[in-house]
């Protein structure tokens, strides 16, 4: 059932992904670069509703909140590799791998290296230089209630012993008068618009949490990461996790996304060294989500709405190498 629910819950969001042409990279970048903000609400928006919706589920007795632990080392040089990486290899973790769905070469070798390097950085060889990287890893006891039970990762609420309904009605408030408050600039094409990405990558985002807690025994939302790992341990005689199986349904919904509005196409660069340069990104996504413990999907997407201090702290930390490393190959022109 895990697997099942788990691969539906992923082909739900690749066709969300596909049609809304939601990647954190671009939004991240077409906002320091271009000053274009489409993408970048998408995202906001997600999250703001998000914010409101985990709690609202918690409450219900649906989940157990289970934010990120607090790692100030990792979460920083985490943050800048996978932001350098996202770069080049010209996507994100949930960018790369909804492309490979679309027939992009690039993704391929991008997602293949990504996973490669974490399932290294997790397990094999590159998992003492990771864990010596991360530095020291905080955690708190659970204040129990809405969040999981055992050790938790410290949040607003937990360290300023509030209600966590107050930080997430506030931090939603401030998000949602962002985005229906500022312009937001234009863009035709196909597809979702920014509005409709948005609400529907969070109301995955909650499915997410509930298969996953209920049937995939992760008790967190949508996440990229630990599903290559998952997927590439398979071929060592591992067992396919409720992750591996949604990374699967990401790609499988993507290519029936992009078959159904005939967007499929087998797609490779004019210039070869661009293979080179998406295998660096892809290895630097792989080990910088390890590092951090997430990538732009589960620290961004599902752990910032926890207001977990880590996600923050390797959310910002995503936005400024992404930032650092586009100005560097595409600003000084």
């Amino acid at each position: 059932m895990g697997v099942f629910t788990g691969l539906i819950t992923g082909i739900l969001f690749g066709i969300v992904l596909q049609r809304g042409r939601l990647c954190f990279n671009s939004a991240i970048r077409d906002l320091k670069l271009f000053k274009d903000n489409y993408l970048w609400k998408a995202v906001m928006l997600g999250i703001a509703i998000e914010t409101l919706l985990f709690p609202l589920m918690a409450q219900a007795g649906w989940i157990h909140l289970n934010p990120k632990p607090f790692m100030p080392v990792g979460d920083i040089i985490g943050g800048l590799l996978f932001g350098f990486g996202m770069v080049l290899a010209g996507g994100c973790a949930s960018g790369v791998t909804y492309r490979t769905g679309e027939g992009l070469t690039t993704a391929w070798l991008a997602a293949i290296f990504y996973g490669l390097f974490a399932t290294a950085s997790k397990f094999g060889f590159l998992k003492p230089v990771v864990k010596f990287l991360r530095g020291p890893v905080y955690k708190i006891d659970s204040p129990g209630g809405i969040y999981a039970k055992g050790k938790i990762g410290p949040t607003i609420a937990t360290s300023l012993h509030i209600n966590p309904w107050i930080p997430a009605i506030i931090f939603a408030a401030i998000l949602l008068w962002y985005v229906f408050g500022t312009k937001t600039s234009e863009r035709g094409g196909k597809g979702f618009n920014w509005i409709t990405t948005g609400i529907l990558a969070a109301l995955v985002g909650g499915l997410a949490y509930y298969t996953s807690s209920h049937f995939g025994g992760r008790n967190y939302p949508l996440g990229i990461t630990g599903g290559w790992i998952s997927i590439f341990k398979t071929f060592t005689g591992g067992k396919l996790s409720w992750e591996g199986a949604e990374v699967l349904g990401i790609v499988i919904g993507a290519f029936l996304s992009a078959l159904a509005t005939k967007e499929f196409k087998i797609r490779m660069p004019r210039n070869p060294m661009a293979y080179v340069q998406v295998i660096v990104g892809g290895a630097l996504l792989g080990i910088g989500a390890v590092t951090a413990s997430g990538c732009n999907i589960g620290n961004f997407f599902s752990g910032v709405p926890h207001l977990a201090w880590g996600s923050l702290l390797a959310s910002l930390f995503f936005v400024l190498g992404n930032w650092i490393m586009a100005y560097w190959m595409y600003g000084r022109r």
